[in-house]
C-alpha cells in the first residue's frame, strides 16, 4: 500500500461501493444508523466543550472581579465531563482513532485481516454491551434510592446514564464495523464503519500537501550571501594564479 493509494481512500471515506444492481439493502439502514449516531455524538460533544468552557470563565470572572463564584461550575463540569468522555468513546471508534496493538495483525494478508478485525469487533461490542449492562444496573439502584446531586439538587441517575448511553453506541460502532467486514471480496479492511485501515493521517497528510505547494523542489543554487566566504574565494584564486 503505497501513500498516494492511501491517500486517495482516505479523501472519500464514506464512499459506497455498488454491489449488483440497485435495491434496497440492509448496508442503507447501516449508513443511517451511522450518520445519525455521527451526527448526535458530533452535537452533544460540541455542546459540552462549549458549556464547559463558558461555565468555566463565568466562574474565573465571578471570582475575581465580584469575589462570588457559581455555586454550580464544579457540579455541573464533573457532569459535562461524564458525558464528553463517554460520548466521546463512541465518537472515536467512529473515526477509527482508539490506540491498537497490531503487531500481530500487520502480518496478515488482507483476507486474514479482515476475519480478524470481524472477531475483534465482535468481541469488543460485546465487552461494550456487558460492562453497558453493568453501569445500567448501578444507574438503576441510584435511581432507586432517589439520590440527588448537592449543588444542583438533580436527580443523581441522570450524571451516570450517559455511561451506559456511551457503552451502547461504542457497541452498536464495533457491531457496525463487523459488518462492514463481512465482504470479503473487498480487499479493504475497515477499523470502523468508515474508515479503511491506513497508517497515514488524513490531517498530516494534508498538512503535508499544503507544505509541498509552498515550498516546491527547486534545483537551482542557492546564492552565498556571506562575503566572507566570497573574500576567501577571491584570495584563493589570486594565490592560484
Amino acid at each position: 500500500m503505497n501513500s498516494q493509494d492511501c491517500s486517495d481512500r482516505l479523501e472519500h471515506p464514506t464512499e459506497e461501493r455498488p454491489m449488483g444492481q440497485r435495491r434496497f439493502s440492509p448496508a442503507k439502514i447501516f449508513t443511517w444508523l451511522d450518520n445519525l449516531i455521527g451526527k448526535i455524538e458530533a452535537q452533544v460533544l460540541a455542546w459540552g466543550i462549549m458549556i464547559m468552557a463558558v461555565n468555566t470563565i463565568a466562574n474565573v470572572f465571578g471570582r475575581y472581579f465580584f469575589n462570588q463564584s457559581i455555586y454550580f461550575t464544579e457540579e455541573l463540569n464533573q457532569f459535562l465531563i461524564v458525558i464528553i468522555t463517554f460520548m466521546g468513546l463512541g465518537f472515536v471508534t467512529r473515526k477509527g482513532r482508539h490506540i491498537r496493538m497490531s503487531a500481530f495483525y500487520d502480518m496478515l494478508s488482507p483476507r486474514p485481516k479482515k476475519l480478524l478485525m470481524i472477531l475483534i469487533a465482535l468481541v469488543t461490542a460485546v465487552a461494550m454491551f456487558v460492562l453497558a449492562w453493568y453501569a445500567f444496573e448501578y444507574v438503576a439502584k441510584i435511581a432507586r434510592r432517589g439520590r440527588v446531586t448537592p449543588a444542583l439538587q438533580v436527580p443523581l441517575y441522570l450524571t451516570y446514564i450517559w455511561v451506559v448511553v456511551g457503552f451502547i453506541v461504542t457497541g452498536i460502532q464495533y457491531l457496525l464495523c463487523m459488518v462492514k467486514n463481512f465482504d470479503l471480496d473487498d480487499e479493504e479492511v475497515y477499523i470502523s464503519y468508515t474508515e479503511i485501515d491506513c497508517y497515514e493521517d488524513p490531517e498530516i497528510a494534508e498538512v503535508m500537501h499544503l507544505y509541498n505547494q509552498d515550498h516546491p523542489p527547486t534545483d537551482a543554487t542557492v546564492p552565498d550571501d556571506n562575503p566572507a566566504s566570497t573574500t576567501v574565494s577571491n584570495d584563493d584564486q589570486e594565490a592560484r594564479s
